[in-house]
């Protein structure tokens, strides 16, 4: 009851700002709280300038920043919020006002147990960036390198805390009040945004990833990443080498700098492609703040906090996905939905074949510069409930990323499209993952793998046929009760489930045996 009290005060603070910025609309469309929703809208602000998504991404920016990060989760949930206003979404800025230097001095010497003076020869307070979670000074350590300092905010951990409790209440009052959204698994997404949010308040965590990632691009040269000072990095700190180079949407500056646009955006697919693809391990935040072009032409990228995975089955269905949809095959496109059951079996293949074709068409239609892959994986996303397509998180990121990517892109070489300058990769990928050769080399592995386990599958069985051997076979009191006398249809049933398992105990054992 305390509980749901203090849920319901944040609640109607929170739909109060959003009044303030005409953006109820996102609880008008959950349709729960409508009383809450009610007295909101007495404060409604009329006339606010923009469009919805924008709206929105300045009201949750004011709600702090557990809000932020909620708005970069949603701006992935283009088939909960519609398509332009998850884009505006993913254009949500994470900026918050810093904090001040003597504090993240103090957070650095409590980090690590001693003065910051035996670990940096000067640290400079005035923070390069602040953002919801973190801030980030320059330092050079005390053996003369050119450092950056990620230092947590104070108190972090609490406030996001209070608002991840307002946040699986208000996903439970939806699966609650609205049955049909179950579909979309909000208290599922809650629980992925608490992870990630977990993740990122524990700084080790992003110099892991960054680490990962530089380790899958040691022989690349185009593409790299800071590296880690891990004796200056701890749970509130992370410290990396100073990154030296030109934003990458500074398009001025790059061609001053002698950089050929088109080329860096040839880089920067290449590297985004390899990422998701070769490596199922992705930058999930490439918006151009966090993307350099370092003096050598190679593209640098910072701050590893929201990174992305995707297993070796979902990059294989993606591929094929997007390799159908570029080339038109529409009913590929539908049978690689039911082959990794992501439609239920039930559904018509040939009626989301036409929804496939009603979606691509449109986009495939566009000059090639225009087409966008986020913008068509987006627009399916759209349609699940028409198909009963539960949603996938995994894909849901990818899609904000690709959008993100795409983005910049075309900011950078308005007339290229990434996904055309990184197809020779593409199609080698797909005849070295997607051929008949590799589909059976897949399956020889598969088959290699089954063999390794069998030894210990058997030692299982034999444990168990054991076990069986010495004690028997032992039911709860509650089935024996029910064997004895209760209903008769239940009874059958536990009596055959019983006989069921006792000629599969026999089985396995004569199998054992032989």
């Amino acid at each position: 009851m305390i509980r749901s009290f203090r849920n319901i005060l944040r609640f109607l603070r929170v739909a109060h700002i959003l009044a303030r910025h005409d953006a109820l609309f996102l609880l008008d469309n959950l349709g729960v709280a409508p009383f809450i929703v009610f007295i909101a809208r007495l404060g409604r602000r009329r006339g606010a300038q923009g469009r919805p998504g924008q709206r929105l991404a300045r009201a949750l920016s004011q709600a702090g920043p557990s809000f932020i990060k909620l708005g970069q989760a949603l701006s992935t949930r283009s088939d909960l919020l519609g398509e332009e206003i998850a884009a505006d979404l993913s254009e949500l800025q994470d900026a918050l006002p810093p904090f001040s230097g003597t504090l993240a001095r103090q957070a650095i010497a409590d980090e690590f147990g001693c003065p910051l003076e035996s670990l940096f020869r000067s640290f400079d307070e005035t923070p390069v960036a602040a953002a919801s979670i973190a801030q980030v000074h320059f330092a050079v350590t005390s053996d003369g390198r050119e450092v950056a300092v990620k230092v947590l905010r104070p108190d972090i951990e609490a406030a996001f805390a209070r608002d991840l409790d307002l946040f699986y209440w208000a996903a439970q009052l939806i699966e609650m009040a609205r049955p049909e959204l179950r579909r979309l698994k909000p208290v599922e997404a809650v629980k992925t945004l608490e992870k990630s949010v977990q993740m990122e308040m524990d700084l080790r965590f992003e110099a892991a990833a960054c680490a990962e990632l530089a380790e899958n691009f040691r022989d690349d040269p185009t593409f790299r990443v800071p590296g880690v000072d891990w004796l200056r990095t701890g749970r509130r700190v992370l410290c990396t080498e100073r990154v030296e180079g030109i934003v990458i949407d500074d398009i001025p500056a790059l061609v001053k700098a002698g950089h050929e646009p088109l080329e860096v955006l040839r880089k920067a697919a290449g590297a985004f492609f390899h990422q998701v693809f070769r490596d199922g391990f992705f930058h999930a935040d490439m918006h151009p703040g966090n993307l350099f072009v370092a003096p050598d032409g190679a593209v640098v990228a910072v701050d590893f906090g929201i990174m992305g995975r995707l297993d070796d089955a979902n990059r294989k269905t993606l591929a094929e996905m997007m390799l159908a949809f570029l080339t038109r095959d529409y009913r590929r496109a539908a049978e690689v939905h039911f082959e990794a059951g992501w439609i239920p079996a039930d559904q018509s293949v040939t009626a989301f074949t036409q929804a496939c074709r009603s979606i691509a068409e449109p986009i495939m239609d566009k000059a090639q510069n225009e087409i966008s892959i986020g913008r068509l994986l987006g627009q399916l996303f759209q349609i699940t409930e028409t198909f009963a397509m539960e949603a996938q998180p995994q894909l849901l990121m990818l899609q904000k990323t690709m959008l993100v990517a795409e983005g910049t892109g075309r900011h950078i070489a308005p007339e290229a499209n990434m996904w055309m300058l990184a197809r020779p990769l593409v199609e080698q990928w797909a005849h070295d993952n997607l051929s008949p050769q590799a589909r059976l080399r897949d399956g020889v592995q598969e088959l290699v793998g089954a063999a390794r386990r069998l030894p210990r599958v058997l030692n299982n069985l034999e444990k168990s046929l054991d076990a069986f051997s010495e004690r028997g076979l032992k039911l709860h009191p509650d089935t024996v009760l029910a064997m004895r006398g209760g209903n008769r249809r239940h009874r059958s049933a536990i009596l055959a489930f019983a006989t069921g398992a006792v000629c599969a105990a026999a089985i396995i054992g004569v199998v054992l045996l032989v």
